[in-house]
């Protein structure tokens, strides 16, 4: 009887949990080298190579996926005109290139994740941009599984699915800010902090805190807030600061939307910005110069930051290099009438 020919593929290859610790690098390091998806040092990429030949790997020619016209946008919470100017952009990108764009909120919800994963296991997308999103572990693993290309604007905490992220610098944002209360001669500044589990969160306070540290002024704990990004929270926590004895003569806010809120508590109180009190916002979202007083805000760029996501994802999923896995595009610090110097 004739043996037919042994495929490369029926032969039991070592797993490549075995070949990344055999290289002393991540199971992720591993799968980029065999998929040619991501930056990896030369040198690396050269130790990893030869494990793969060693053990009988074959780069597989790659199989031209059928486009779906689809990609997925995932965000915690849609409640929020940062959304909308990350959709803009977005939508900016994907339209002339004909793709559709299917919008999630999963709610910080599991349930709400593993829906949407449900409904991305019953169709076909071309990849996900996930904003702001902390998929629970199964969930990362069962993208992975899919193979979709993935894109994540504003991480959360540690690096996801090993894929490219989109952020702004929020650090630098932060610092512009205080240092623009500084200079107007502001000594006393509040802050309110957003959702804490966020990076972009911590780097918007360490940027406060270097600021004030290089200004010869310790940081106040009791200036410090903690908020969540939206009004309420800025009504109420800015509300704590006003109402101090020796209230802070300007206040930064880590988001436009604490900002208003702090506006609307200073005016509860009989206090206007930016007499009494100085107000700094972050985000430059729309309303910001239609506010009263326009706002002093640190813009980023978040409709570019959803037109570069779009671009990445459609690039991935055409098998395409991309130029770089992590970007942070530049914040500016925008000065109109909430700032001034305190008059007290």
């Amino acid at each position: 009887m004739r043996r037919r020919p042994v495929d490369i593929e029926d032969e039991p290859r070592v797993t490549m949990t075995a070949i990344a610790r055999e290289a002393g690098v991540s199971v992720p390091t591993v799968s980029r080298v065999f998929n040619g998806r991501f930056d990896v040092s030369p040198r690396t990429r050269e130790r990893v190579e030869e494990l793969l030949r060693r053990h009988g790997y074959r780069r597989r020619a790659a199989r031209p996926r059928e486009s779906s016209g689809l990609i997925d946008l995932v965000f915690n919470d849609l409640d929020s005109p940062w959304a909308v100017e990350i959709i803009r952009g977005v939508e900016s990108v994907a339209h002339p290139a004909c793709v559709g764009t299917v919008v999630s909120a999963i709610h910080r919800r599991s349930d709400a994740a593993r829906q949407w994963m449900e409904n991305l296991q019953a169709r076909t997308t071309d990849g996900v941009i996930l904003v702001a999103s902390d998929l629970e572990r199964p969930l990362q693993a069962e993208l992975r599984r899919l193979d979709v290309a993935a894109v994540v604007v504003d991480p959360v905490g540690a690096p996801v699915l090993d894929a490219p992220t989109i952020g702004t610098t929020n650090w630098a944002g932060g610092l512009s800010a205080t240092e623009h209360l500084l200079g107007l001669g502001h000594r006393r500044i509040g802050f309110v902090a957003g959702t804490r589990r966020l990076l972009s969160s911590r780097a918007r306070l360490d940027g406060y805190r270097a600021a004030l540290e290089a200004a010869g002024i310790e940081p106040e704990e009791d200036l410090i807030r903690q908020g969540d990004f939206y009004h309420e929270s800025g009504f109420e926590e800015g509300g704590v600061l006003l109402d101090m004895a020796d209230r802070p003569t300007a206040i930064f806010a880590a988001s436009d939307q604490m900002a208003f809120g702090v506006y609307e508590a200073a005016r509860q109180r009989g206090l206007r910005v930016p007499d009494d009190v100085s107000v700094v916002g972050f985000d430059d979202l729309p309303q910001a110069r239609w506010s009263s007083p326009p706002l002093t805000t640190v813009r980023q760029q978040l409709v570019q930051m959803g037109m570069l996501a779009a671009r990445t994802v459609l690039r991935l999923a055409h098998g395409e290099e991309i130029e770089s896995p992590r970007v942070e595009l530049a914040t500016e610090l925008v000065i109109r009438h909430s700032s001034a110097p305190p008059t007290r």
